[in-house]
């Protein structure tokens, strides 16, 4: 499966922002999504994730009640909703996919990867 990652910009803190995550080439209800981010500096950090359905989300403490994973099937889109932005939340964000359904915050457990999209959030 391809990913493509896009909605990334400047923000101010308190902002909000939308990231897509386009899938193609495979059948996109039976990938486990995950969003990644990795800031200047630092290692890749899980975010968010959910599951084929939809159903069944999972949140990075320092993101739980600001960030809103979700997904469509009908549209192989993952999205990632981001409020009450911080400017500790800048980094490049990275979609992620894998076959499996079964929940995982490690980033080698993600065989397909996206682009990356920026996001600045300023103080």
């Amino acid at each position: 499966v391809q990913l493509q990652a896009s909605g990334g910009g400047l923000v101010q803190a308190g902002g909000s922002l939308r990231l897509s995550c386009a899938a193609s080439g495979g059948t996109f209800s039976r990938y486990r999504m995950g969003w990644f981010r990795q800031a200047p500096g630092k290692e890749r950090e899980f975010a968010a994730a959910i599951s084929w359905s939809g159903s069944s989300t999972y949140y990075a403490d320092s993101v739980k009640g600001r960030f809103t994973i979700s997904r469509d099937n009908a549209k192989n889109t993952v999205y990632l909703q981001m409020n009450s932005l911080k400017p500790e939340d800048t980094a490049v964000y990275y979609c992620a996919a894998r076959g499996i359904d079964l929940v995982s915050m490690a980033a080698g457990h993600y065989p397909y990867w996206g682009q990356g999209t920026l996001v600045t959030v300023s103080s």
